[in-house]
C-alpha cells in the first residue's frame, strides 16, 4: 500500500514540476477501499468517482480538463495482480 502513496508523491512533483499546484484526488471506491486512511498523507481533496474503479486521477483543479497535462492518472491493478502472483508463488515453495 506504501507504494501507492509513493507512486502517489511521484505524481504530485511531477505537477509541480509542470508549474501546476496538484490538490485534488480524483479516485475509484476500490482505490479508497485499498488504500483507506492512508490517502491522508498525500493531503489532497479526495473526490469519490465510481466509474475510476481501481484507478485515480491527481490533478490541479484549476487546470483539469482544460489540457492534458493537468492530471496523471494511477491505478493500483498492476500492484494487486503482482501482490496475488507473489502470493502464489509462496504458496508453490514447500
Amino acid at each position: 500500500m506504501s507504494e501507492v502513496i509513493e507512486i502517489i508523491k511521484a505524481a504530485m512533483r511531477d505537477l509541480k514540476r509542470e508549474g501546476l499546484n496538484p490538490d485534488i484526488l480524483l479516485a475509484g471506491e476500490e482505490f479508497i477501499k485499498y488504500l483507506g486512511n492512508q490517502l491522508k498523507a498525500c493531503n489532497l481533496k479526495v473526490y469519490l468517482i465510481q466509474e475510476l474503479g481501481l484507478d485515480a486521477v491527481v490533478a490541479d483543479s484549476n487546470y483539469l480538463g482544460l489540457f492534458k497535462k493537468a492530471s496523471k492518472r494511477i491505478s493500483v491493478e498492476p500492484l494487486l495482480d503482482e501482490k496475488k502472483a507473489w502470493e502464489e508463488i509462496q504458496k508453490l515453495k514447500v
